[in-house]
């Protein structure tokens, strides 16, 4: 048995935290793969050890010293190593990294993937495991994309010791460069790990116990999910429900390797398993997962008589879209009218041009904008089979006085998507958490 255990950044913030990853991986002689990222915040007022190495960067490109940031990288991480009692010499390697920052001889990929890599580095002298670098496994393709093939391979070969300390975030370009994912790729790393390795499991640690039914912000003290599907998650995420980086989830659910979302601080909770399906339901009086959403969309709503009738009106309007480079993320419609709703801020600068595209050649019966939109989601596998569902949400949210401008519901009944006003926003989750959740 191997499980792959990735530790994000609040869990690499300070040397406390370093020995809470350390106990909970000698824990369980299973956990042989360690993924880790650069050091987080150790509280609110600090700062994530990757903001500042972009930072750095931005002072060098525009002339600026980038002295003073640059101590606050390298006192963090020779405070975690004095505090450990490692013997690990950083100083050379912090040397050599600024004499390039100085001289504009480092790219901007490989010097914020400096973070994960002395986490990784004294991860691994802390746990006594092989220290594996990124660049040996993680191949990327000249368009970004990951090499499958060749990384798994890279990686099985390097990974013959008893444990292993692998950064996360970043890998190498064919050209021999660094290059990183998009801010949270160590969730990637770890993922591509486990489908390297066939683990089985891989075990996300964070600092929350799994994945929250509702936002935290919102809810007070929301109940954690203790399973969910990887389809539940796609609609959660997509919905605005900040769980891990979505590309994280492809590698593992190709090859059906559970992911466990964990707390560092709380190392006997359960937390969250993933996985395609179950057997049976951890809860089953809970038919809805979770609840999320996000504000500012907007709906553009075209009516136009005996639409029903005609012959690609809908392809028309969409293609308006299409051509503007505009994603869209609903299509509710009725007989003659159809709506489409997109983040404000993506139409922003082009919406009067749509519009008129629109008018140009839908020739519409009448063709309006509504501004200040939040999307709720209610999400839930068993929703299908529970006669009602719609109506009791719509009863909750008008008993609350809440007005709903939109609906969208598929036909795998995944989930239930509602417009409100952004006012009414945080409200209606509240409403939804304590109608179906208590």
């Amino acid at each position: 048995m191997l499980k792959v255990t990735k530790f994000g950044g609040s869990s690499m913030a300070s040397a406390e935290q370093y020995k809470k990853v350390r106990d909970i991986v000698l824990s369980d002689p299973a956990r042989r793969v360690v993924v880790v990222s650069a050091a987080g915040k150790k509280d609110k007022n600090d700062h994530k050890i990757t903001d500042l190495l972009y930072l750095c960067y931005a002072h060098t490109r525009y002339g600026v010293d980038c002295g003073q940031v640059f101590d606050m990288i390298t006192s963090r991480y020779f405070e975690i190593r004095d505090a450990l009692g490692l013997q690990v010499d950083l100083e050379t390697e912090f040397a050599v990294l600024k004499k390039r920052l100085d001289e504009k001889a480092v790219s901007q990929d490989e010097l914020v993937s400096r973070g994960e890599y002395f986490s990784a580095r004294l991860m691994a002298a802390y746990l006594g495991f092989q220290f594996v670098d990124a660049v040996d496994w993680v191949k990327f393709k000249m368009d970004g994309s990951v090499d499958q093939p060749a990384s798994y391979a890279a990686l099985r070969r390097q990974a013959r010791g008893e444990g292993v300390v692998t950064p996360g975030f970043y890998g190498l370009m064919p050209d021999g460069q660094v290059h990183t994912f998009s801010r949270g790729g160590s969730d990637i790393t770890g993922s591509l790990a486990a489908a390297a390795l066939n683990a089985s499991v891989y075990e996300n640690w964070t600092d929350v116990s799994g994945i929250l039914m509702a936002d935290p912000r919102i809810v007070e003290n929301p109940q954690a999910i203790p399973e969910v599907t990887y389809d539940e998650l796609r609609e959660l995420s997509y919905s605005g429900a900040q769980v891990l980086h979505e590309g994280a989830i492809f590698p593992v659910r190709e090859k059906n390797i559970p992911l466990n979302i964990r707390n560092t601080n709380a190392p006997e909770d359960p937390g969250t398993m993933i996985q395609e399906q179950f057997d049976t339901d951890a809860d089953p009086s809970r038919f809805i997962t979770g609840i999320t959403g996000k504000k500012d969309f907007s709906i553009v709503s075209m009516t136009k008589r005996g639409m029903s009738n005609q012959v690609g009106v809908l392809r028309a309007m969409l293609s308006v879209f299409e051509r503007h480079g505009i994603s869209i993320d609903y299509t509710p419609n009725g007989i003659d009218n159809v709506s489409v709703v997109v983040p404000t801020e993506s139409i922003a600068a082009c919406l009067y041009n749509i519009l008129a595209e629109i008018q140009q050649e839908v020739r519409p019966d009448s063709l309006d904008v509504h501004d200040q939109i939040a999307v709720v989601a209610a999400v839930g596998r068993k929703m299908a089979f529970r006669p009602g569902i719609s109506g009791k949400i719509f009863a909750a949210l008008g008993q609350a006085g809440i007005n709903i401008r939109m609906i969208n519901q598929g036909p795998d009944e995944l989930n239930i998507i509602l417009g409100v006003d952004n006012r009414d926003f945080s409200r209606a989750i509240q409403v939804l958490y304590d109608s179906f959740a208590k």
